[in-house]
């Protein structure tokens, strides 16, 4: 199915999808990249747009038919792909998928609309959808981890009734579907091998964070020494940052021919604060969101997590509070929980993150004038406007 262009015929309407040319000073402030016209008998020509959104989600139906139908024909495999489909329409759509979409939008600041053909396109969605894939893989695996009860307001995959530890390898399908399209859509670019490398990459850097995680938090064994904001930083570069900030515009930036490890490095100095930032809000979030708007219920606590909220406020309790907070903090029973939230609440730590979110914009907006010199601002921006003050 190409997506961007395509006749679809009625008994008395057709449809056509058409690309359009937009002038490079309008292309930087849309996401729109097509007309569909349609022409009914006796009625006037009415135009709507198609979203990089809509395009998106309209792609992800395909991606599954691909890798379910036009992949393996061994019918023996029958039962294998259909549990494949499952997994896939489970776990990879229902997030915020602004991984996914970072990677179009991200291309079209880099690249002029002249050199947004079709396939250009096509290809954007089908990486920014392996990303996606990359997240689900990673979610499923860490629900099991974590012993996480709720995903994106459903039960998580492990929990759902015959699944069980059988999701681990589910979550191999999803990462193995990653490189599946990669191959098919990809192989003949001159872009292919740095992609397979990035991935590769990212997903190790992401399990060397997912270990630095669960070593310094691991269930029962509660030790408060092991937080320290060194520990918790390290933790969200290589568990967070990698694969939600810079893989998206890393892949975009090799698909538009920028491969200079420089500009790579230049980008990475602004991505990482973001990835800071989002995953200190998703701390707080864990705690302070709404499970009615998160899609999660928060256990960080329970859960003996080295989160922002704990290593920041053991930087300014006194012995007093640090005393209770090794008391109750990784219980998992509701008193506990309540008491450290009640320590929290002394020690004002939404006013806390308030002004640290406040902190970290300004200090997003000073990198990105150091050392966003050969690349568009608006890249990181359209990142920024996403995550900040954002309530899930």
């Amino acid at each position: 199915m190409k997506l961007l262009l395509h006749w679809v015929t009625g008994a008395s309407t057709i449809l056509r999808t058409v690309r359009v040319q937009v002038s490079p000073l309008r292309f930087k402030h849309t996401s729109q990249t097509l007309l569909c016209i349609s022409m009914s008998k006796g009625d006037s020509t009415a135009v709507r747009t198609m979203s990089d959104a809509q395009l998106f989600e309209a792609q992800f139906d395909e991606l599954v038919t691909e890798l379910t139908k036009r992949d393996y024909q061994d019918p023996v495999l029958a039962d294998a792909l259909g549990r494949l489909r499952e997994v896939l329409i489970y776990n990879t759509p229902g997030g915020k998928r602004n991984r996914g979409l970072s990677v179009i939008g991200s291309l079209r600041e880099l690249l002029p609309p002249s050199q947004l053909t079709q396939d250009t396109v096509q290809r954007a969605l089908v990486v920014g959808w392996c990303i996606e894939l990359l997240q689900a893989f990673f979610l499923v695996a860490d629900d099991i981890m974590d012993g996480s009860v709720t995903r994106r307001g459903n039960p998580c995959w492990y929990k759902k009734r015959e699944i069980g530890l059988d999701a681990i390898n589910d979550s191999f399908l999803l990462e193995g579907a990653i490189y599946r399209l990669l191959r098919r859509h990809c192989r003949d670019q001159p872009y292919y091998v740095h992609l397979l490398e990035l991935f590769n990459e990212v997903a190790f850097q992401t399990e060397l964070g997912q270990a630095l995680d669960l070593m310094t938090s691991p269930p029962g064994n509660i030790d408060l020494s092991r937080f320290t904001m060194e520990r918790y930083k390290a933790i969200v570069k290589y568990k967070t940052s990698f694969y939600s900030f810079y893989l998206p515009v890393a892949a975009a930036m090799y698909m538009a021919g920028i491969s200079c490890e420089q500009e790579h490095s230049n980008a990475k100095h602004i991505l990482f604060e973001m990835g800071e930032f989002f995953q200190i809000q998703d701390d707080y979030l864990d705690c302070y969101g709404d499970p009615a708007v998160t899609g999660k219920i928060g256990t960080d606590i329970q859960d003996n997590k080295c989160s922002w909220l704990v290593v920041t406020a053991m930087g300014i309790m006194n012995a007093e509070q640090k005393a209770k907070l090794e008391e109750f903090y990784g219980r998992n029973d509701d008193a506990s929980v309540e008491k450290v939230k009640e320590l929290y609440q002394a020690l004002q730590m939404p006013e806390v993150y308030q002004r640290y979110e406040e902190e970290s914009y300004l200090r997003l907006q000073k990198l990105i004038a150091d050392h966003a010199k050969n690349l568009p601002h608006s890249i990181f921006l359209n990142f920024a406007k996403k995550i900040y003050n954002r309530k899930k």
